[in-house]
């Protein structure tokens, strides 16, 4: 296991970034590694995301130096979404199968997490998301087709999309733990725009689907001090409480969106018009 530790940035420091420190600062380039689990620790709401990658062997989750327990999830809870071929976690010995698209919620408490391939020459890629956690929720399989689905947007503004909400109020009870995922149609190019803040929580963004060669120019700062990344495919940003997260793709894709914070309300959102980002 690896973990990264990323500090959190003062909104007028960001300000002066130039694009090395921008991306040192919020983007995370390697998710999955095969054979590994890949963590990264922020202080933004001390959320913890990454990927578990496994190959001919079970990968467990222990709990590095970071997270201050003797296990992982000792005060923290779980979201993991399989973005892969088809894979197995067992949590406390109780097995869960998940196919692509399929997420997986553990609870406060759980102690030994485990991750398994069905096929180690197209493994799973279980992306994690974890946040401290206050009381115990159960552990939930949640298919794709148990999440809650939308579908806003429209062609003629380029943002006609699906979301699915899998850890989300209507469909699963967590602590403080949101996490769904949004497929861009065809044709549209942009998610969350006109753009938001949500100074209550923190955000972040895992880009997936996406071909090797095509990119998504993810958008965020102030929203009159806007920035801007060059995302790859498998890459995630994290999003600060100040900032807008916004993004445009060379082509259409896919993205996991997960928050934690003050409340889990999924419309408790600021409005940022158009014509007010600079």
């Amino acid at each position: 296991m690896q973990i990264d530790v990323r500090h959190a940035s003062h909104p007028e420091a960001v300000r002066g970034y130039d694009t090395e420190t921008l991306r040192r600062h919020f983007l995370v380039e390697t998710i999955f590694e095969g054979g590994e689990i890949r963590l990264t620790y922020s202080h933004y709401d001390r959320m913890v995301i990454g990927g578990a990658t496994p190959l001919g062997t079970v990968l467990t989750l222990t709990a590095p130096t970071a997270i201050g327990q003797e296990t992982f999830l000792a005060e923290r809870e779980l979201g993991a979404l399989n973005i892969g071929g088809a894979g197995r976690i067992i949590v406390d010995g109780t097995s869960y199968d998940l196919a692509k698209y399929d997420c997986l919620y553990a609870g406060k408490g759980a102690k030994d997490v485990r991750f398994e391939s069905a096929d180690a020459a197209n493994p799973a890629k279980f992306y994690l998301v974890s946040t401290p956690a206050h009381q115990t929720h159960p552990t939930v399989l949640l298919t794709r087709e148990k999440a809650r689905h939308l579908t806003p947007g429209e062609a003629a503004t380029a943002n006609k999309r699906s979301i699915y909400q899998f850890i989300h109020p209507e469909v699963c009870q967590s602590c403080q733990l949101t996490l769904g995922f949004t497929m861009i149609e065809p044709g549209s190019v942009w998610n969350t725009m006109p753009a938001h803040t949500h100074d209550r929580r923190m955000e972040a963004y895992l880009y997936f689907d996406l071909e090797a060669e095509q990119r998504v120019f993810h958008f965020m700062g102030e929203p009159q001090q806007t920035r801007h990344m060059l995302v790859a495919n498998e890459q995630a940003v994290i999003s600060p409480p100040w900032s807008i997260h916004s993004g445009a793709g060379t082509k259409n894709y896919s993205f996991i969106w997960a928050m934690a914070g003050d409340n889990k309300s999924f419309t408790d959102m600021d409005h940022i018009a158009i014509a007010d980002l600079r």
